[in-house]
C-alpha cells in the first residue's frame, strides 16, 4: 500500500517538460491523461494489500488496522486545523508538522521489523525527538491554563472540539499501535509519539477554548 504510492508519486513527478505536439499526435489532454498514474490498481481486490518490505498481507491485518487508525487520525487533525486557522491560531503550523509526522509514523507501521533488511528499516526508523518536541509542547501550553478541577467533556467551539475529536482517534490510533510494538513489528518511540500527542491534542483543546473565549463544559453528575 504505502510503496504502491511511492511509486505513483514517484511516476507523477517525471513529466515532459518542453515538449512539442506534433499534428496528428492526438491532444495534450489525452497525453497527459496517459502519463498520469491510476489511482485504482486492482491489486488488493482479493483482500490482501502491501507492506513496504513487499509482503502480501489481509487488509484486515493488525498493520493495515494500525495505518487505517493513523490516517484517520491525520484527516482528523486536518479538520481541526481548519476549523483553528478561521480563528487565527498561532498553532496551526505545528498541527501541520503532526500531520507529516504521522507520515513517518506510517512508514514505521508499513515496515513490519520481522520481515524488514537494514535498508528498509534506516529508511522508516522513528526516532525520540519528535516525542520530545511533544512534550515541550504539552509543557508550554500547560503553563498557560487554568488549573483542571473537573472532567472537562468536548467542548469549547469548533476548534476546540475538533482538537477533543483528534484526540479521541489517536487513543484509537495508539491502541492499534500498541499491541505491534509488543509484538516487535514496530519502532516504541511509535506508541510513544501517539501517547504523547493525545496529550497534547487535549491540552490544545483546552487552549484554544481559553484564547476564543469559549467555555468547557464539564461533567456533572446526574441526581439519582
Amino acid at each position: 500500500m504505502w510503496r504502491r504510492a511511492a511509486v505513483a508519486a514517484g511516476r507523477g513527478l517525471r513529466g515532459l517538460p518542453g515538449r512539442r505536439w506534433r499534428s496528428g499526435a492526438g491532444s495534450p489532454e489525452r497525453a497527459a491523461a496517459e502519463r498520469a498514474p491510476r489511482i485504482y490498481t486492482r491489486t488488493g481486490d482479493s483482500g490482501f494489500s502491501s507492506t513496504f518490505t513487499g509482503e502480501r498481507r489481509p487488509k484486515g491485518d493488525r498493520i493495515f488496522e494500525a495505518l487505517g487508525a493513523t490516517d484517520e487520525l491525520s484527516s482528523a487533525i486536518g479538520l481541526a486545523g481548519e476549523f483553528s486557522s478561521e480563528k487565527g491560531h498561532t498553532f496551526v503550523d505545528q498541527l501541520h508538522k503532526v500531520q507529516c509526522m504521522l507520515q513517518d509514523v506510517g512508514s514505521n507501521l508499513a515496515t513490519p521489523l520481522s520481515s524488514a533488511r537494514e535498508a528498509h528499516r534506516k529508511r522508516t526508523s522513528f526516532s525520540e525527538k519528535p516525542v520530545l518536541e511533544l512534550e515541550q509542547w504539552i509543557d508550554s501550553y500547560s503553563e498557560q491554563l487554568p488549573p483542571l478541577r473537573a472532567f472537562i467533556l468536548p467542548s469549547g467551539g469548533r476548534s476546540s472540539a475538533a482538537l477533543h475529536f483528534s484526540r479521541a482517534v489517536c487513543r484509537r490510533a495508539e491502541r492499534c499501535v500498541v499491541p505491534l510494538v509488543q509484538a516487535g513489528e514496530a519502532d516504541p518511540n511509535v506508541a510513544k509519539y501517539l501517547n504523547r500527542l493525545s496529550d497534547y491534542l487535549f491540552v490544545l483543546a483546552r487552549y484554544a477554548a481559553m484564547k476564543e473565549g469559549k467555555e468547557e463544559k464539564i461533567y456533572i453528575k446526574p441526581e439519582p
